[in-house]
């Protein structure tokens, strides 16, 4: 049985004060960039604070770098949908695509598409990427994550439906 602890906000502010030069150092270690990392280490205790009802106090450590290193992978997963979008934008040469208005609309459809995956639930925008971006086939992504196919497939339908009711078209 797990023995639990209710985390109060004094208890929070301690293992905030303990852990988080090392947490920061380990985020910036990976990704380079220390206002990324700071940022990062915030949302990171901001999700301690959501689950502190169920947090075992013995583990509580490696529970902080692991929604960490979650963070940051899904920061470079979305960093990377958005380079992939760029790619896969065709950008004509003509004088349109310089415009001011089509610019505007661009970053406005980039803003819109960043805000819907970053509002994707979790399990939809994993499979989401590692099929988009990662180019993982149903069943690779099945087999990663334990799942079944099918259950992959569910998955993938309702997050397309997610974005093309948002975007207003298929992606």
């Amino acid at each position: 049985m797990k023995i639990t602890h209710t985390f109060t906000k004094d208890d929070l502010k301690m293992l905030y004060d303990e852990y988080f030069e090392s947490i920061r150092g380990f985020l910036y270690y990976k990704c380079g960039d220390i206002d990324l990392a700071d940022d990062l280490v915030q949302e990171t205790f901001i999700k301690v604070w959501s689950k502190r009802d169920t947090i075992d106090k013995e583990t509580v450590k490696s529970l902080c770098y692991t929604i960490a290193n979650n963070l940051l992978m899904n920061h470079f997963n979305h960093e990377k949908v958005v380079r992939e979008h760029q790619k896969s934008t065709p950008m004509a040469l003509s004088s349109e695509s310089n415009s001011p208005q089509f610019q505007m609309e661009e970053a406005e459809f980039e803003e819109k598409l960043n805000k819907v995956l970053s509002n994707l639930p979790e399990d939809c925008r994993e499979v989401f990427l590692m099929n988009r971006i990662d180019k993982l086939k149903y069943a690779e992504i099945a087999e990663r994550l334990g799942l079944s196919v099918k259950a992959i497939e569910k998955r993938m339908s309702k997050t397309i439906g997610i974005l093309k009711e948002a975007l207003g078209r298929k992606i």
